[in-house]
This record gives C-alpha cells, sequence and structure tokens, in this order.
C-alpha cells in the first residue's frame, strides 16, 4: 500500500490555497511537499502540522491506497 494526498491537494484547491501556501502556514519544507507530490511517506509529525493549519484530521488528507489495483 502507498499513501496518496489527492485529497490533500483537492483541499488546498477547495480553500484557494496553493502548496506554497500551505508551507508558510503549517510551517514545514518544500521537501516534505515534495515527497508528498510522489507519494512518499512523510512523518507524522508533519501530518499534524499540516492537520493543525487546516484544521482538519488526517483523513481529510491521506489515504492508502493498493497500488496493485
Amino acid at each position: 500500500m502507498s499513501a496518496s494526498y489527492k485529497k490533500l491537494w483537492k483541499l488546498l484547491i477547495d480553500r484557494d490555497m496553493n502548496k506554497s501556501d500551505l508551507i508558510k502556514q503549517a510551517k514545514i519544507t518544500s521537501n516534505i511537499v515534495a515527497k508528498m507530490g510522489k507519494g512518499e511517506d512523510v512523518s507524522m509529525e508533519s501530518l499534524r502540522k499540516i492537520c493543525t493549519a487546516l484544521d482538519c484530521t488526517i483523513g481529510d488528507i491521506v489515504e492508502f491506497v493498493d497500488e496493485h489495483r
């Protein structure tokens, strides 16, 4: 299974935000956003910062998908 951050990208669009806005608001690095863009794992601390900044839950920004489908 791999992480999918499609929910996060949709949430940013819905809130009229871009990735730079997320970096500033959540106080995360551009490397974290780059890893998420590639579907790579990021730390729980990074996910917590994003959830806090966007006032959402982890299920609102990430889901696990079976890459064999």
